[in-house]
């Protein structure tokens, strides 16, 4: 065992809540960053998965404490960068584990994020994209209060290539080891192996109250080996429910009030485009503010539909108002900021907008890059023309 010193201005690192993040590149034994905290010792960090050649360059390395702090630097508060200096502690290299003990006790409550940099280790040829994770110091007698308030799709029955889920919670949440907390079981209670795309770069909203769930295309897609090899994560017929832990801690360190099951039926696979020609335009009255909607023809991509449409006037300016979906994102209403006026609007949809398989306007999902596509959208936008009287 080998004990880097760093002395007064020693490297620090903070890591992961409650579990760990993986970085697993294509052909290598992934990459885990853990944070340890026995209930007689101090919390450490432990980075774990590095290959003989740079565990042995790492127990030789005589680094300073900046190069120990480009390889793993941790911030306080979750800053990262800036004029916000990595925290202080020190390094060892121990039966292949690369540990990092803190130099002060960490705070409760306080939201530490941590960068392991495999491309910064010693030695050359490392790749491998950075693994970043978060740790939260559980506060003593903290009041569980943060519940999923939202899962989308929010239909019964999904189809069998569904691309993602979007989950919504009421506070902000802790990152950095979510599917430790997240799992999709079958009518049978059994778990279904690795139905999500782990990634370690994980899709939350700015408020880390909303997280996108990608279901792995490689068991969607046709073709291509996991789908032909494994089978499909969802199956046509049968039933699920995705499984929210209520271990998984908020930003404040607390769990999650309650745990969370959606449980919905799969139903045939959908590789159609988009088409808005099947759309209907509902208009509103002249004179009020009563809405109008357009009806899809099947369920739209949430987040998506959400942002990419909107109204315009005959002068083809915005009309200011407020979108919501509803009858399971088959229907969009639009209720303007002031009464309707009599004349031409149009709905104005940019051609990004997804349907629950991931399909666009115009291109499936699964169209072949390499080949032509029968119907093809060259505008940006769609227009649906309506009138108000």
């Amino acid at each position: 065992m080998r004990r880097f010193w760093l002395g007064a201005i020693a490297t620090a690192v903070v890591f992961a809540s409650a579990g760990d993040a993986v970085a697993e590149p294509p052909g290598e034994r992934p990459v885990r960053v853990r944070w340890v905290a026995p209930a007689t010792q101090p919390a450490a960090l432990e980075v774990s998965g590095l290959d003989a050649a740079s565990v042995e360059r790492l127990g030789g390395a005589h680094w300073t404490a900046a190069q120990w702090q480009s390889l793993l630097p941790v911030y306080a508060g979750g800053a990262e960068g800036g004029d916000v200096p990595p925290m202080l502690g020190t390094y060892r290299v121990t039966s292949g584990v690369l540990r990092f003990e803190p130099q002060f006790p960490l705070e409760p409550g306080v939201r530490y994020r941590a960068v392991f940099h495999p491309d910064r280790l010693p030695g050359a040829g490392a790749q491998g994209a950075a693994v970043s994770a978060v740790y939260v110091l559980v506060p003593q007698h903290i009041e569980p209060s943060t519940v999923v308030s939202h899962v989308y799709p929010s239909a019964e029955v999904l189809p069998e290539n569904l691309l993602k889920f979007y989950v919504h919670f009421s506070a902000a949440m802790s990152g950095g080891d979510i599917y430790e907390h997240i799992h999709l079981r079958d009518e049978a209670g059994k778990e279904v192996e690795l139905p999500f795309l782990e990634i370690h770069e994980e899709l939350w909203d700015p408020g880390m109250t909303r997280l996108t769930l990608l279901m792995d295309p490689g068991r969607i897609k046709r073709g291509v080996r996991p789908l032909e090899e494994i089978g499909p994560a969802l199956r046509e017929g049968k039933r699920y429910t995705l499984v929210i832990d209520r271990e998984w801690r908020d930003a404040a360190g607390a769990p999650l009030k309650e745990g969370f099951g959606k449980e919905f039926k799969v139903g045939p696979p959908d590789r159609e485009a988009v088409d808005p020609a099947k759309w209907k335009v509902r208009p509103g009255a002249a004179g009020t503010r009563g809405p109008m909607a357009v009806e899809f023809e099947k369920p739209m991509d949430h987040a998506l539909a959400e942002r990419v449409i909107s109204v315009r006037n005959a002068a083809g300016m915005a009309v200011a108002g407020v979108a919501r979906l509803g009858d399971q994102e088959r229907l969009w209403k639009f209720t303007p900021a002031g009464p309707w006026e009599a004349g031409r609007y149009e709905v104005v949809v940019e051609a990004t907008i997804e349907d629950l398989a991931g399909n666009n306007i115009g291109k499936p999902f699964e169209v072949d890059l390499f080949e032509g596509v029968e119907r093809h959208v060259t505008a940006p936008t769609v227009k649906l023309p309506f009138e108000v009287k």
